[in-house]
């Protein structure tokens, strides 16, 4: 054994020229590198099971907003369907009363609504149960068909005028019962306007239980 081996060495190492041996073995890299990634693979699976944890006590996943917004229709159901033109007035026929003292309104108003274009049916004195018992400008009866069609188109012609519509009423006519408060019949031009508002393009509303898309 030479005088430069260390003790105890047993003549594993030997020293010779100028430089020394390794006192220990190389650092193996590999082994070091592995157990590094194998901790961030088992952090991984940790953080996704508590993930995981977390939805089932919670109820899952939160609704994001694209879930929670109405449904909204798209294309040609996007646009509600227009509401029915009302019926011209040479489609509906009318039945003039006079509920008052005074004489020849019936004959005059029912000359009128001729000119504007309406038909006209039976021309008199009210019934009893209106004679002189209307205070207003008058009366409008229909048909229950007529609430939303043809009542308010003569409507138009008599402002003010109370609309009532009649169970078990046969047939379409329409009477109007003038009352003491009448005066005239609308303005021709005013019940063209009333008219021609009427009869514009309008869109059926709507009605949902859903939110405004």
């Amino acid at each position: 054994m030479s005088m430069l081996t260390p003790p105890g060495m047993g003549g594993k190492y030997r020293i010779t020229g100028d430089k020394y041996p390794r006192m220990r073995p190389p650092r193996r890299r590999g082994r070091l590198v592995f157990g590094l990634v194998a901790s961030v693979a088992v952090l991984g699976l940790i953080g996704w099971g508590t993930l995981q944890l977390i939805d089932v006590f919670t109820g899952g996943k939160k609704a994001s907003a694209a879930d929670s917004a109405p449904d909204c229709p798209t294309g040609a159901d996007a646009s509600p369907s227009p509401a029915a033109a009302p019926p011209r007035p040479g489609t509906i026929t009318v039945n003039v009363y006079n509920a008052t003292p005074r004489t020849g309104l019936a004959k005059a108003t029912a000359d009128e609504l001729e000119k504007r274009g309406f038909k006209i049916g039976e021309v008199g004195n009210a019934p009893a149960r209106f004679d002189q018992k209307i205070k207003g400008t008058g009366m409008l009866i229909g048909p229950g068909s007529a609430l939303n069609t043809s009542l308010p188109v003569l409507a138009t012609q008599l402002g003010g005028a109370e609309r009532r519509t009649e169970a078990g009423r046969k047939g379409a006519a329409l009477d109007l019962i003038i009352g003491t408060g009448f005066q005239s019949l609308a303005k021709q031009a005013d019940a063209d306007k009333a008219l021609a508002a009427l009869a514009a393009p309008k869109q059926a509303s709507t009605s949902t239980s859903k939110k405004d898309c």
